[in-house]
């Protein structure tokens, strides 16, 4: 029963999340739609791996599988933004609103406690994943309100949000990737481990929703540093953070 609420929950916020992201960008209908359709791609070919069992622990495989879409997501997104100044732009050109907002799902990491209770998660990554995701989701409720309210948010209260949500999602990967059955870097023993994380739905959160948060993070770090630099320039600019101060629309 709790896979099945995971999956109508968890699809909820994929489509939610892409639908802020891509929905609010500054680009074309033709971009969206394009971008839509590659995300939704991926979304199902990884419903399809998981569906067959490629995700789960197999014999002589000494990574946690669910590591690799994470790898690509993160490292094709890193180089996207380096390389391919439109999406950088386009990344840049989403409302603050939105890239805080969708982080306020995240409150569904009572998800991974109800598992750990379970006994299909194991500690320390159970509790430090459910937690930190928590935290992070209900810290980013007043900063949405706030946004939505006055159309701007105290730039630190903003800089210590982001970094502790980044933080978690490290954090969780990292304790996820030392507590993984099998592996030679396996660190946390305790039963059942995380084999978990490589089943429908729950893979969706390291394979999709995870990269998906960082990349927001690394965007709204962007624009805080953007910030400070127009700052330094001008000193009598204010410490509240305007959220289309450093912004530029795409034609």
């Amino acid at each position: 029963m709790l896979d099945v609420i995971g999956a109508l929950v968890l699809g909820a916020i994929c489509a939610a999340d892409l639908a802020v992201l891509i929905g609010t960008a500054a680009i074309r209908a033709t971009a969206k739609w394009v971008a839509f359709t590659i995300a939704g791609t991926w979304v199902a070919l990884l419903v399809a791996i998981a569906a067959a069992g490629g995700f789960a622990p197999a014999a002589g495989v000494k990574f946690p599988t669910p590591i690799i879409p994470f790898v690509i997501l993160v490292v094709g997104g890193l180089l996207a933004w380096r390389a391919w100044p439109s999406f950088r732009d386009a990344l840049l050109s989403v409302p603050l609103v939105s890239l805080v907002g969708i982080h306020t799902v995240r409150i569904a990491g009572v998800f991974f406690l109800v598992l750990h209770a379970q006994g299909r998660l194991a500690s320390p990554f159970a509790a430090s994943a459910g937690w930190g995701d928590i935290i992070a989701g209900a810290g980013a409720i007043p900063l949405v309100a706030l946004i939505a309210w006055k159309g701007t948010a105290p730039r630190w209260l903003l800089s210590v949000w982001n970094a502790v949500g980044a933080l978690d999602l490290i954090t969780a990967v990292s304790l996820g990737a030392l507590s993984a059955d099998g592996t030679p870097f396996r660190v946390f023993t305790e039963a059942p481990g995380t084999a978990a994380m490589g089943t429908l739905p729950w893979v969706m959160i390291p394979a999709f929703l995870v990269p998906l948060f960082l990349m927001t993070h690394l965007v709204i770090a962007v624009r805080l540093r953007a910030l400070r630099r127009n700052e330094m320039k001008s000193p009598a600019a204010s410490d509240r953070f305007a959220p289309e101060s450093v912004v530029r629309r795409i034609a």
